[in-house]
């Protein structure tokens, strides 16, 4: 009999619309582990890049535009940081936030050719999906603690940045035309950032107008952190490895 009645609640909870979304959600990250695990620039941009001398900003625009958008780690990160975000005016300043830290790496790691482990690098920017979800739940909170969410964003957009150095100087680039190429890549990621942010901000206020959100935000954020997990379970496996 107990089991019986176990069984109907659990049907009852996986017949809700919002947690098949949510377990579609991470079956689909688990479908593209692989493609998470190795994001990185694809070879044939990679044999392209290593033939550029002199300044090709165009070029690396277009680098800096497609990582952003297929990077999913970069792209699960910003929907949890805009998720609650209800005015433009805070859009704006968290994103900024990040942006400046991004960039700073980014730019300081490839021209002082300084750097860090690309695995370590990406499974804390995979903890940083964890982060932001479990912030979204509400769990600091719970647990007392008060975070400076602005800082937070800072500081992990830092470590984002890292990462894309490690992959940019991964490239070898030349040092003819370095820092133009180099700012046009990152001016690249910018535009790719906002084309995402459209796609999601959209998205998210279509969403906020219906009857669904607010008890589908608690799932889509525990598949948010369950992606984030996914993400930093795959790169320490590298790590332990390699």
């Amino acid at each position: 009999m107990i089991l019986r009645v176990a069984s109907r609640r659990i049907s009852g909870w996986l017949a809700r619309p919002q947690v098949i979304l949510a377990l579609l959600f991470v079956l689909f990250l688990l479908a593209n582990a692989a493609a998470a695990y190795a994001h990185d620039i694809s070879q044939a941009d990679r044999a392209t890049v290593q033939q550029i001398e002199g300044p090709a900003p165009f070029l690396f625009l277009y680098l800096g535009a497609k990582h952003m958008v297929t990077g999913i780690d970069h792209v699960l990160f910003l929907i949890g940081v805009v998720f609650f975000l209800y005015r433009l005016r805070d859009v704006v300043i968290y994103v900024t936030m990040f942006t400046i830290g991004h960039s700073l790496t980014l730019l300081g790691g490839v021209l002082l050719n300084t750097g860090a482990n690309s695995y370590i690098v990406d499974a804390i920017i995979g903890f940083s999906v964890v982060y932001k979800a479990f912030e979204n739940l509400g769990g600091f909170k719970k647990l007392g603690l008060a975070i400076n969410t602005k800082l937070a964003v800072f500081v992990f957009g830092l470590f984002h940045g890292l990462g894309l150095a490690t992959k940019v100087r991964d490239l070898g680039l030349s040092e003819d035309g370095l820092l133009i190429n180099l700012i046009s890549f990152n001016i690249g990621v910018e535009i790719g950032q906002v084309l995402v942010l459209a796609v999601v901000v959209t998205l998210l206020n279509l969403w906020r107008g219906t009857r669904s959100f607010a008890p589908s935000a608690f799932y889509a954020n525990l598949a948010l952190m369950t992606g984030g997990f996914v993400l930093m379970g795959y790169q320490l496996t590298g790590y332990f490895t390699s």
